[in-house]
C-alpha cells in the first residue's frame, strides 16, 4: 500500500467498534463450484459431512449472487461493486497481463487492516499476476497461491488435462498476438505458485495434486499463529476447476469422479479450518462465509440442480452459488434465507462488523447484509443486474427476471429453474424491468464502458512469472 489514499486509511475508515468486538472473518472461495454441488444445497452424490455439520450451525443464503466467471466475481468481492464499475473487462485475466485491479481501488482487505485486522490470502488471486496487482499490493500482509486458474499452464505440465488423460495435442495454428488481458491458449507461461512475491514452485500435475491440502494447511497454520490477534483469512480455493486434481487418497473415493472426488477433498479442508477454529476456541468471534466464486461449470461435472444454467451465463445456473453463513451464538443455526444477496455486500457487511466505514469518495453497489446473515430481517437488496461481462443481459426486481436479450420474464419464487416464460401475461413487469435496465445503461452502460465504470490498472511491458524456458522472471526468485 503506497498510495497516498491508501496510507491515510487508518485516518480515514476508522469507526467506532472496540477492538474487543471486532470479529475474526474467513472467507471461503471455491471455484467453480455449482449450486447442487455439495450437500446443504441437494447434493445425494457428493459427501459433504463438515459443510452439513456448518449448515446445521448456520445459515443458507440462497438466492446469493456473484458474477459468471473468475476475475469479474472476485473484482466484486474486493470492491464491493459490481464487477463492471470496478473491473470493466471483456472476460477474465491471463498470465502476463497488462491490466488488474487498479490499485487505487480500496478492497475489503485494506479496510480491515485499516482497522487493525491481521491479513491474509491463501489461494487464487486471479486479479493480476504482474507486481502492482498483486495481494500484497491490495491489503493484505501474507500470500501463498495460484495468480491465476490452474488450467493456465502449459500443456506439458499438466495443466490442459484432468490426471490420467492423454495430454492434448497442441493444434497447427498461427500464433495469436498477446492481448492486453494477458497470453491465452497453448502459448501461456509454466504455472507458479506464489509466497508474497516470490515464486517457490512450478507447478505440475504432481504439484497440483496436493494444492488443495497445502491452502488448507497454510490456513491451519495461520489461525493458529493468530489465534490471540483478530485476523481477515481470504482462502479463495483453486478446485474445483478444471483440469481436476484432487488429492491422492480423496481420488476414486467419491465413487462417482474426479469432479466429486475433489468436491470431498474440499469439504476436508473445510473441516480443517472449522476445527482450527473451534480448537482454539474462536467460534464465539469468528464469521466464516462458504462461497463459490460462479455457477459450476457442467461439461466438467459440476450440478446447479435446481436451477438452469451453468458457468458462463447469467441463467441463475450461472451466476447464484451456495453460500453458507457461520458463527455459532450469533446467527440462528440451521436456518436459511431466500433474500438477496450478492460477493459485492461482502464489503459494506465486514466493515460494518469490524467497524471500518467504507470509502465515500466513490460509488459502492454493496450494502450491509448483517440483518439477512443473522436472520434479523428480510434484508436491503430487492433488485440485481446481471452483467457478463461487458453486457448487461438480465435484471431482476423481487421474484421477477426479465432476460433483456428475448424480453422473458420468469418468477424465480415459483419457477427457479426458469422454465416457463411469463411475459405475455405481465407485460407491464416486463416494461418496469426495461425501464430498470435503460436507467443502469446512464451508470454502468448496457453493453461496454459505462459512465460510472472505473479504470483498470495498466502497466508496460508485463512479463510472466516464468519463462517458458523455466527461467523466473527478476525480482521473483526466493
Amino acid at each position: 500500500m503506497t498510495s497516498v489514499h491508501k496510507l491515510l486509511m487508518p485516518l480515514l475508515f476508522l469507526n467506532a467498534v472496540s477492538l474487543a468486538d471486532q470479529p475474526n472473518i474467513i472467507l471461503i472461495n471455491i471455484d467453480d463450484l455449482g449450486y447442487g454441488d455439495v450437500g446443504p444445497f441437494g447434493s445425494t452424490k457428493n459427501k459433504t459431512p463438515h459443510l452439513d455439520r456448518m449448515a446445521m450451525e448456520g445459515r443458507l443464503l440462497k438466492s446469493h449472487y456473484a458474477a459468471p466467471v473468475c476475475s469479474p466475481s472476485r473484482a466484486s468481492l474486493m470492491t464491493g461493486c459490481y464487477p463492471k464499475r470496478a473491473m470493466p473487462i471483456s472476460h477474465v485475466l491471463f498470465p502476463s497481463s497488462a491490466v488488474g485491479l487498479n490499485p487505487r481501488e480500496v478492497t475489503v482487505a485494506e479496510l480491515l487492516h485499516s482497522v487493525g485486522y491481521k491479513t491474509a490470502c491463501i489461494g487464487k488471486w486471479h486479479l493480476g499476476d504482474q507486481p502492482e496487482f498483486l495481494p500484497t499490493r491490495q491489503g493484505f500482509e501474507y500470500y501463498y497461491g495460484l495468480p491465476y486458474s490452474n488450467d493456465m499452464g502449459t500443456i506439458a505440465d499438466g495443466a490442459k488435462s484432468n490426471p490420467g488423460q492423454p495430454l492434448p495435442k497442441p493444434r497447427n495454428r498461427k500464433p495469436q498476438p498477446t492481448q492486453e488481458d494477458g497470453i491465452r491458449g497453448n502459448n501461456q507461461p509454466p504455472l507458479p505458485l506464489l509466497e508474497n512475491e516470490k515464486v517457490i514452485e512450478r507447478v505440475k500435475a504432481a504439484e497440483q495434486t496436493t494444492i488443495t491440502q497445502r491452502y488448507a494447511k497454510k490456513a491451519v497454520g495461520y489461525i493458529n499463529d493468530h489465534a490471540n490477534e483478530t485476523f481477515f483469512l481470504y482462502l479463495p480455493h483453486t478446485a474445483v476447476h478444471f483440469p481436476l486434481y484432487p488429492g491422492r487418497q480423496f481420488r476414486g473415493k467419491s465413487g462417482n469422479g474426479l469432479f466429486s472426488d475433489w468436491v470431498q477433498e474440499v469439504d476436508w479442508a473445510v473441516g480443517q479450518v472449522l476445527n482450527a477454529v473451534r480448537s482454539r476456541k474462536l467460534e464465539q468471534k469468528t464469521l466464516v462465509i462458504f462461497t463459490s466464486d460462479n455457477g459450476g461449470s457442467i461439461r466438467h461435472g459440476s450440478n446447479n440442480a435446481p436451477l438452469r444454467g451453468g458457468k458462463g451465463s447469467t441463467l441463475e445456473g450461472g451466476i447464484r452459488v451456495p453460500t453458507i453463513a457461520w458463527w455459532p451464538g450469533k446467527i440462528s443455526p440451521g436456518t436459511s434465507t431466500n433474500a438477496i444477496t450478492s460477493t459485492m455486500d461482502m464489503l459494506p457487511t465486514f466493515a460494518e462488523l469490524a467497524g471500518a466505514s467504507v470509502p465515500t469518495d466513490r460509488k459502492l453497489d454493496g450494502m450491509n447484509i448483517w440483518s439477512v446473515i443473522v436472520g434479523d430481517g428480510a434484508g436491503p437488496r430487492n433488485e440485481f443486474f446481471y452483467f457478463r461481462s461487458m453486457n448487461l443481459q438480465a435484471v431482476r426486481q423481487g421474484s421477477w427476471k426479465l432476460h433483456l436479450a428475448k424480453s422473458e420474464l420468469f418468477n424465480l419464487h415459483s419457477d427457479v429453474g426458469e422454465t416457463n416464460n411469463v411475459a405475455a401475461d405481465h407485460a407491464n413487469i416486463v416494461d418496469k424491468l426495461k425501464a430498470m435496465a435503460d436507467a443502469m445503461n446512464k451508470d454502468l452502460g448496457k453493453q461496454g464502458v459505462g459512465p460510472n465504470c472505473r479504470p483498470v490498472g495498466r502497466v508496460d511491458n508485463p512479463q510472466p512469472l516464468i519463462h517458458l524456458d523455466g527461467t523466473v522472471r527478476p525480482g521473483f526468485t526466493p
